[in-house]
Order: C-alpha cells, then sequence, then structure tokens
C-alpha cells in the first residue's frame, strides 16, 4: 500500500482546489480530522494571528516575542575559519542552560552556529544536514559552502515573517577555498570575513575590531576568538557558560578547545596584573 494511500490522498490530483486548506486536508487526510491542528497550522500565516491568541484563561497577556541572547562569532585569515561560541541558552532573564552546543558539525568540511531560538536553529540545522547528505550521495562529491547556504536561506524564508528566530553562520571549506557565510530568518545571505551574531555581537566586535588581521597565526587566532566571545560575556547578562573554539582547515573541522568563562576571567586578569607590575 502506497503513502498516499495510507493519508486517504490516492485522489491528491484535485489536492489544489478552491476549497479551504482546512477543507483539503480534512478531505484527503482522514488523520487529522479529529483534530486538524495538530496536522498543519488553522491559518496560512500564524504570525498574523498570534496577536488573537495572546491571552491565557485569565485574560491575562502572554509574551510572544521572547528575549533571547547569545554570542557566536566567524572570521578568516591564511590559517582558514576560526568559530567561537559562548554556551548560555536563556528566557528572557532566566537562564536555561550553561552547556548549550551552538556549534553544530554539518559534515566534515561544513559547520554552522546557532543564534536566535534555540529549536529554530537546532532543527533547520539538522534539516540542512540531511539535504547536504543528499547532495553528497546524488552528485558524489561534497556541496559547496556557498550552495550549502543558499539552500538554507531558501528554507527559511519560505517562512519568512512566521515567527522564525534564527541568525546562524555557515564555515567551511570547498574546491574555492576557506568560506564564511551569515544567514538570518528573513533571509538574508551574506559572504563576509569576520561576522558576529547574537545580543554581546557589539561587544565581541570591539576585541575583534582591535585584534583581527588576516595573517594571523593560528594560536594568535584562537585566543583572539577567546577573547572576544570572553569580553562580550563579560559585558553581555545573556551570554555565558563555556567558550568553545572551532578551527576549519583544509582536511576538515576540528575542535581546539572548551574553557569555562570564569576559568578565562581570572586568567586575562592574572594576565593584565602582570603587564601593570613591569
Amino acid at each position: 500500500m502506497s503513502l498516499l494511500e495510507m493519508c486517504g490522498m490516492e485522489n491528491a490530483g484535485s489536492f489544489r482546489s478552491e476549497n479551504s486548506l482546512s477543507q483539503d486536508i480534512s478531505q484527503f487526510c482522514r488523520n487529522f480530522e479529529s483534530n486538524i491542528q495538530l496536522g498543519v497550522p488553522p491559518f496560512a500565516n500564524p504570525a498574523q494571528n498570534l496577536a488573537q491568541l495572546n491571552k491565557d484563561d485569565a485574560g491575562r497577556d502572554i509574551k510572544i516575542e521572547f528575549d533571547h541572547g547569545t554570542t557566536t562569532l566567524g572570521f578568516m585569515y591564511q590559517g582558514g575559519v576560526v568559530l567561537a561560541v559562548d554556551s548560555r541558552a536563556t528566557g528572557g532573564q532566566f537562564i536555561g542552560s550553561q552547556t548549550m552546543k551552538k556549534i553544530v558539525e554539518i559534515n566534515d568540511f561544513l559547520l554552522g552556529t546557532l543564534a536566535g531560538g534555540a529549536a529554530d536553529c537546532v532543527y533547520w540545522d539538522r534539516v540542512l544536514a540531511k539535504q547536504c547528505r543528499l547532495y553528497e550521495l546524488r552528485n558524489r562529491e561534497r556541496i559547496s559552502v556557498a550552495a550549502a547556504s543558499k539552500l538554507m536561506s531558501n528554507m527559511v524564508y519560505n517562512y519568512k515573517n512566521m515567527g522564525l528566530s534564527i541568525g546562524m553562520m555557515l564555515a567551511g571549506w570547498d574546491k574555492r577555498g576557506p568560506q564564511l557565510y551569515y544567514i538570518d530568518s528573513e533571509g538574508t545571505r551574506t559572504p563576509g570575513k569576520v561576522f558576529s551574531v547574537g545580543s554581546g555581537s557589539i561587544y565581541a566586535f570591539g576585541v575583534l575590531d582591535s585584534g583581527y588581521k588576516w595573517d594571523l597565526t593560528d594560536a594568535e587566532a584562537y585566543d583572539l576568538g577567546r577573547r572576544a566571545i570572553y569580553h562580550a560575556t563579560h559585558r553581555d547578562a545573556y551570554s555565558g557558560g563555556i567558550v568553545r573554539v572551532y578551527h576549519m582547515k583544509q582536511s576538515g573541522w576540528i575542535h581546539i578547545d572548551n574553557n569555562d568563562c570564569n576559568d578565562l576571567h581570572y586568567k586575562y586578569q592574572a594576565e593584565k596584573q602582570a603587564i601593570q607590575s613591569v
């Protein structure tokens, strides 16, 4: 029995009728007849209807636009691409986790960072990983970073203004060398050499602008990424936890290290005092 028959959609040729979406699904998908809202949203654009649904049973306002914060950064230099992120996940002023992994290993030559809604970012990165793997199986070669970023941009653009919250970077190495792209839920797709995303990005950019140059050594690049994330976590209440550093090289990505922000604080304070005492 085919999937169409199991879903009651053997006559799906007429699915795109003039009927409403709910009527179509009720007609062709009997599995959703008892509770159609579990199948698809009951309206075409959920974001437009949030204002009607932001009251609880007692009539009190429900906060729909949640505050979220993070700090992620990436930059290209002569040795490849360095990505550094914090690990704090927040919901408003509530700290939900101090160990969130905000760098996703899509494949051996492609990394993605998370900023925005954690569920949105993790889900769409998993979808992108599947699409990249399918491309590799079909074409017998790795997908380029530009093509992967275009895939992600196209996917999230289809849900523009529907409540997604995504601000991510894609870093990789392909036939064109190291590549770095910024993508967000508005469909923006921008290549560049230096990016920082999240509520702490303004502080991270301050450190990056003062220390970034193309001919950094590997050790200098790792230290620059760590310092930029640390200073952002020191000033931004929504960033913190563990500083994770990854390096994208021609042979693939490598995980450099994880450092607790508290340990980095005392380390940098000791270095500062040593310099001042000289």
